[in-house]
This record gives structure tokens, sequence and C-alpha cells, in this order.
């Protein structure tokens, strides 16, 4: 039951990265267009670093790695459309 309650509670944290990164892409919108090869870089090895814990079995790191992809790809996806 406690194994349970804790992934719930990571994915409802999970969950406020979306909020999180769209607020941080309002807030930042000069560095993001200069930083984007970096967001780019951030995300790809949050994503790797997110399968390896997964293999090692380490719910905190598999979190803290997907939350900080899915920040970053919110900031990514704000600049994209400044681009166009």
């Amino acid at each position: 039951m406690q194994e349970e309650f804790k992934l719930i509670i990571g994915v409802l944290i999970l969950f406020l990265g979306f909020p999180i990164g769209m607020y941080l892409k309002k807030l930042t919108l000069d560095e993001n267009i200069e930083g984007q090869k970096w967001f780019k870089i951030i995300i790809a090895l949050s994503l790797l670093g997110s399968l390896i814990s997964m293999f090692v079995k380490n719910d905190t790191l598999l979190f803290t790695f997907l939350f900080m992809a899915i920040v970053t790809g919110m900031s990514l996806k704000g600049f994209k459309k400044l681009n166009k």
C-alpha cells in the first residue's frame, strides 16, 4: 500500500510540471530563444536518466528526470511557437 501511495504522489508531482513549465516559459522568453539547443540536450539527458532509473528501480530518480523533461519540454514548446 505504501508503494502505491508513493507512485500516486510522484505522478501528481509530475503533473505539476506542466503548469510550472508554462509559467517558466512566460518568465524567460528572451533566454529561451538563445538556449534552444541546450533545452534539447537537457530533455534527451533527462529521458536517458529516466530509462536508466527504471532499470535500477529508483523511483525518486525516475520521477525527478521525468519532471525535468516535462518542464524543459514545455519551455521548448513555447519558443517553437515564437519562431513561427
